[in-house]
């Protein structure tokens, strides 16, 4: 594992961090309402709207690919924190930041274990492989839903969500080296 993927990776993860932290400055924890299925439908219309930026070569809103994957990121993180903390609705800001902090600390870690194993080979992939990617999680994960959450040999839930941010912090890793 390379030291030049996790300081990316870091800096990724920070921008991410602090535009989360100043959205949740100007909305709270407005987002704690969602069920999966909606913040999973957020997801999907950022995703979307990646690969039509990329078949039509162009865009008319002034937020480009980084911004929407910056959102995957934190929509992603969103859910984590969801699934993990549903019934308790009101979370201080300091609670929302550290259980932020710690699931991207564990996707962090499995995206570290996935290279050990598979190598860097996200390096040699196209950015829209990564947003293709994403897409089939996101149908995977309607799949497992619409199964009330029940897998018979899949991963659940937490484990695609984790995937899409690391997916997400891929895609813009590559993006930052091709400009």
């Amino acid at each position: 594992m390379s030291e030049k993927t996790i300081k990316q990776y870091d800096n990724s993860i920070k921008k991410c961090r602090e535009i989360f932290e100043k959205k949740n400055n100007d909305y709270g924890t407005s987002w704690r309402i969602m069920r999966l299925s909606s913040i999973l439908d957020q997801i999907f219309i950022k995703a979307t709207r990646i690969r039509t930026i990329e078949e039509k070569g162009e865009m008319k809103i002034d937020e480009g690919v980084e911004s929407e994957l910056i959102g995957i990121i934190n929509y992603s993180l969103m859910a984590l924190i969801q699934i993990e903390c549903n019934i308790d609705l009101e979370l201080n800001t300091s609670k929302i930041l550290e259980l932020y902090d710690k699931n991207i600390l564990q996707t962090k870690n499995l995206m570290l274990e996935k290279n050990h194993d598979y190598g860097e080979v996200w390096r040699e992939m196209q950015v829209s492989t990564f947003t293709d990617m994403l897409l089939m999680r996101i149908h995977r994960m309607r799949q497992i839903l619409e199964n009330d959450g029940k897998t018979i040999a899949s991963e659940g839930m937490e484990s695609n969500f984790s995937d899409m941010i690391n997916y997400s912090v891929f895609a813009l890793i590559r993006m930052s080296e091709k400009s």
